[in-house]
Order: C-alpha cells, then sequence, then structure tokens
C-alpha cells in the first residue's frame, strides 16, 4: 500500500487535505473460529465477517488507505493508524477528518485535537440527552440556510453550544440541528470553533458520499467476494480495491468533460468495456478499438498517442488505435499473432 500511494503520486493523482472515514464488514461465511462478529447496519444484526477501515480523499473520491487486519479491540484506534500512515507519505498530518459516531472514542478525538486535527463526528442520542434537549428554550434555537441548494429541509433549526465530554480535555462544539428530515435531532461534534454551523453541516453530508463509493465497491469491484477470510488474502483484495479506485480516477481526471465524478461503474460502461484487436508484431502491440461513441473523448484526451514498452511482453512497445485501420501498422505487417479481445 505504501509503494502503490508513492507510484500513484508520480502519476499524477493529488491528495487533498479532508478525508471521509468509516467501517465496512466484509462478509465471511465460513466455519473459521477465528472470525469475530461484526454489526452490518443494513442487515441490523451482528454477522462473522473482517471489520475493514477505508479512508477517502474527500476532493478526489479516491480509497487512499484500508486496514483489513482489524480486531475488535483495535478498531477504536484504527483512525489513529491512519494518521500514522499518512503523515510519512505525504510530510503533513491530514487537516480533517470526518466520520459517524461509532468509529473512535472520546479519547481518541481528545489526540486528535492535541494534534491539531479538526474533526467532525456523530454524538450518540441518549434519551437523557434528548431530555435535555426537549427543555431547551426556543429563544435558544436560531435557524440556519444550508449552502446546499438542491436539498429538501434547507432551513434546519440549530442550538450551537460548547459542551464537556468524558476524556477530552477542554470543551468541545456541538451542533444540535432539528428540522433536518429525521425525527430525532442530530447531533454533530467538533472541534472546529469558528466555522459556520451551515459549513459544518454541509461538510458533514458530504461524508455520505464515501458510503456511496463503498457500495461501488461492493457492487462493481466486488470488495465483498473474497474467496478466503485469511488476513493475507483479505488485504490483497482491499488493496486491488484502492489501487482500481485510483486508476478509474486518473482516467476520470484525464478524460474530464464532466467524468471527473463519474462512479467507476460508469467510466468502465463508456470506455472501458470495449472491443478490440490486438495484434503482436516483433518490437509493438498494436490494440486497435472499433468504432464508439465515445472514442472522440480518448482522442482528445491523448490516449492515441500511448506509444510505452511493456517489460513483460519482452519490451515491445504499446499503441492504442481508435477506429478502422486506413493502412497496415508495422505490427500488422510483421504479425506474430493476431486475436480479438473483449
Amino acid at each position: 500500500m505504501r509503494d502503490w500511494f508513492d507510484t500513484v503520486g508520480r502519476l499524477g493523482l493529488t491528495w487533498g487535505t479532508s478525508f471521509d472515514l468509516d467501517f465496512h464488514m466484509i462478509p465471511f461465511h465460513g466455519d473459521d473460529p477465528l472470525v469475530e462478529k461484526h454489526y452490518v447496519s443494513k442487515r441490523s444484526r451482528r454477522q462473522k465477517g473482517v471489520l475493514a477501515f477505508l479512508a477517502q480523499d474527500a476532493d478526489t473520491r479516491v480509497f487512499c488507505y484500508a486496514n483489513g487486519e482489524l480486531r475488535k479491540a483495535q478498531q477504536n484506534d484504527a483512525i489513529l493508524r491512519f494518521v500514522e500512515f499518512w503523515k510519512p507519505r505525504t510530510g503533513r498530518l491530514p487537516e480533517e477528518l470526518i466520520f459517524d459516531s461509532k468509529l473512535t472514542t472520546y479519547a481518541n478525538l481528545n489526540k486528535l485535537n492535541r494534534m491539531g486535527i479538526d474533526f467532525i463526528t456523530l454524538r450518540r442520542r441518549s434519551p437523557k440527552l434528548l431530555d435535555e434537549i426537549a427543555r431547551t428554550p426556543a429563544s435558544a434555537w436560531h435557524r440556519v440556510e444550508l449552502e446546499s441548494v438542491s436539498r429538501a429541509y434547507k432551513t434546519p433549526r440549530v442550538l450551537d453550544q460548547q459542551v464537556k465530554l468524558n476524556d477530552y480535555d477542554g470543551p468541545v462544539r456541538q451542533l444540535t440541528i432539528a428540522e433536518l428530515g429525521h425525527e430525532d435531532p442530530t447531533l454533530p461534534l467538533t472541534n472546529q470553533l469558528r466555522r459556520s454551523a451551515s459549513h459544518l453541516i454541509g461538510r458533514y453530508a458530504q461524508r455520505m458520499l464515501i458510503e456511496n463509493n463503498i457500495e461501488d465497491g461492493i457492487d462493481f469491484f466486488q470488495m465483498d467476494a473474497l474467496s478466503s477470510a485469511v488476513a493475507m488474502k483479505v488485504s490483497c483484495d482491499l488493496q486491488l480495491t484502492l489501487m482500481a479506485s485510483s486508476l478509474y480516477r486518473l482516467l476520470a481526471v484525464r478524460i474530464g468533460n464532466g467524468y471527473e465524478s463519474a462512479k467507476s461503474r460508469h467510466l468502465f460502461r463508456d470506455f472501458i468495456d470495449a472491443t478490440a484487436g490486438v495484434t503482436i508484431g516483433e518490437d509493438e502491440v498494436v490494440v486497435r478499438y472499433q468504432r464508439r461513441a465515445h472514442n472522440p473523448l480518448l482522442l482528445a484526451a491523448g490516449f492515441d498517442q500511448t506509444n510505452i514498452k511493456v517489460p513483460w511482453l519482452g519490451g515491445k512497445r504499446l499503441r492504442l488505435v481508435f477506429g478502422e485501420p486506413e493502412f497496415a501498422t508495422a505490427a500488422e505487417r510483421g504479425v506474430k499473432s493476431k486475436t480479438n479481445i473483449r
């Protein structure tokens, strides 16, 4: 993972400063007694599986870190392991981390705050806390207008106050948000004391994108289709998901034209899932794609200028050609083998 992180940076993928964090439970259906049970929210039950910690760059929406070797006793500190990974790779600490209430403890929030890392998380709604909120006078609340104009609930009521938490030094900011489309209020916690409430609410809402990306990883990259519960196998599958996510994002950025935010499945359908003829000559390999509606975007991105040496093909050079040939290439004139692939 460290090597890939450095490599993808050289390929042109830049990293932001804000990250969305989440756990994902990868189901296991065998009888291995060492595999622990974890809670699966969408099934509302506990199930055997491998707990994976994922970090997504908020700007590029690329998975930049994964840990599939977590035990229950380690999951609260997974966020600190990510911070330890990030600083040597980039020379700086992450500036902002966004995560839900079950990811870590108040003591670890205190450690993040002492390191100067901004965070936004949620506080769990206990009956006692909800009772205190219900007794708060109406004059203490104020309305804010959210920055996203597409939201159905644009002007929620907010109670903005500083509170004390166990194992946390000093005050922490708590926003109590009502009339946001939920029956109970939402309770973000943050150490960002000066940012506007509307900005903090909008930023936490963006964290839901990592859940969408996890669903994309499950559906498209087959993240849940593990063939073994062995830790090395799980780590390998997670690493391949990180690599695929990064490569698809690099492709999207290079193509542009609105594809920068497209999901991997969309990119695959428009650009990757194509029929091509492969001609292997003495010195080069030519991949000739059939005519397709999206070929002009690949041409505009310069993919027709591809001319690179492939070490595991005896040093032969690779060229990509789009559309029907007007004349035979050198590889096709001295063809050794030719086949159609999809």
